[in-house]
């Protein structure tokens, strides 16, 4: 099987509902965050990214699964 692999602006250019900016948060918001309050839990989305290097490459059927989890409907 092989992997659709698209950049932030490939998979924002296909899919005009997620701009750059949106994906780049989520990339941010990616991994849970240790502060002095506490930790602020991740939300997930590194299981669809794959790092090369500094380049970020998004797996798009991942990103529709992860979509649907945080939805609350498992993918089918």
């Amino acid at each position: 099987m092989t992997r659709n692999l698209l950049t932030i602006k490939q998979l924002a250019d296909k899919h005009s509902a997620f701009s750059q900016a949106a994906l780049r948060n989520y990339i941010f918001k990616s991994k849970p965050i240790v502060t002095s309050k506490g930790t602020i839990p991740g939300n997930g989305f590194d299981a669809c990214m794959v790092r090369v290097g500094r380049k970020i490459l998004i797996d798009e059927s991942a990103f529709f699964s992860w979509i649907d989890r945080i939805n609350g409907k498992e993918a089918a």
